[in-house]
């Protein structure tokens, strides 16, 4: 195991973060697999699972077992871990900004398509190369000047010298669920199986340019772009939510970091076999995720389950009013399975109060809560 640390300025003067990060197998060896956890710093989950990874890999390391090379951060916002207010800790959004710490991801087709032009043959591995060395130079190349840019920079530097990206989060309350584009899908399908996935939800573009899109829409649309020369996708992703934020325990991250380390012996990169459980669902337009909202103000209970199957028309949370008294039903309109639901039992006006994945798109615009 290799640890490098990479220092990020702090928004105060003489203040700064540093971001570990771990490093296995042979540098350059593939295929490369990068994850991270606590991208958004309030979600443990990620980060206990990303962490007893790094275990299992360094064991790995030193039976010889490791074909490719694996990058892991555990924990991935430094500047989030650091934030609390009265007491708690927040790390979804920058408290410098408001910016939510998975948004704002650099589009760098544009500029790696100018430095492209001329240089692409006819061999796609080669192709692949050069690509990936233009986007780590357009990246470079862009100015950033806040913490969290810098922040962002970073991640994403590391990020895109992979094959396989795979950033580690959770929900308020939830079942295990991911997060992937239709190009990602095929790839992302084993490991869904193996940590048990109850949804998986598919989207082109899910709005406001998150981590692992990020990582994959260049190589997209370059290939779109110079569409007369071989250039294979040179990236997958997915982001997956690891059950709720309370989740955290080293059995529940014993149990991921297994089912990641299996994953890992099914792409190659950790020598072995392994063949992927069946699925416990099959992928769902992110389109179709009814996010359901609280018409009312008042105290929350839910009637039914995560994981159930509803139907529309069946109540799934309920809203009781203080002052009278009266029960408000809040009903699906769409079918499918009720993954992820908030921590919290006070809802207000507008509020989300749930999510249910359902086969029929029905939504377009931001698909991902802010």
């Amino acid at each position: 195991m290799r640890e490098t640390t990479i220092t990020l300025p702090g928004y105060g003067p003489a203040s700064h973060h540093s971001l570990t990060v771990l490093s296995f197998g042979t540098p350059g060896a593939r295929p490369h697999v990068y994850v991270q956890g606590g991208l958004h710093a309030d979600e443990g989950p990620g980060m206990m699972a990303a962490r007893m990874l790094a275990d299992r890999l360094a064991e790995a390391e030193a039976a010889g077992q490791i074909r490719g090379s694996v990058t892991v951060v555990p924990a991935a916002n430094p500047i989030g871990l650091g934030q609390f207010l009265h007491g708690d800790q927040t790390g979804r959004f920058d408290l410098h900004d408001g910016r939510n710490f998975n948004r704002d991801y650099p589009d760098l087709a544009e500029d790696a398509a100018r430095a492209l032009a001329g240089r692409l043959g006819e061999d796609p591995a080669a192709n692949a190369q050069v690509v990936r060395a233009a986007l780590l130079e357009a990246l470079d190349q862009r100015r950033q000047p806040a913490p969290a840019d810098r922040l962002r920079h970073a991640l994403l530097r590391l990020a895109l010298a992979a094959d396989v990206v795979l950033d580690l989060h959770c929900d308020g309350e939830a079942e295990v669920h991911l997060y992937t584009q239709p190009a990602s899908l095929d790839r992302m399908r084993p490991l869904a199986a193996m940590l048990g996935c109850r949804a998986v939800l598919v989207a082109e573009v899910s709005g406001g340019q998150p981590f692992d899109e990020a990582v994959v829409r260049p190589w997209l649309d370059l290939a779109a772009r110079f569409s007369d020369h071989p250039l294979p996708l040179g990236c997958t992703s997915c982001t997956v939510e690891l059950r709720g934020r309370s989740d955290v325990s080293r059995d529940l991250g014993a149990r991921d970091a297994a089912a990641l380390h299996d994953y890992l012996v099914h792409l190659g990169v950790i020598a072995g076999e392994v063949a992927p459980p069946d699925a416990l669902c099959e992928p769902t337009p992110l389109a179709g995720s009814e996010a359901l909202v609280a018409p009312v103000a008042g105290l929350l209970s839910y009637p039914v389950a995560l994981g159930t199957r509803v139907a529309a028309g069946d109540v799934v949370a309920e809203i009781t009013d203080l002052a009278s008294g009266t029960v408000t039903p809040v009903r699906a309109t769409t079918a499918g399975v009720f993954y992820a639901r908030p921590a919290t039992r006070i809802a207000e006006i507008s509020k989300r109060l749930g999510k249910i994945a359902g086969q029929t798109p029905f939504r377009d615009g931001l698909l991902l809560s802010p």
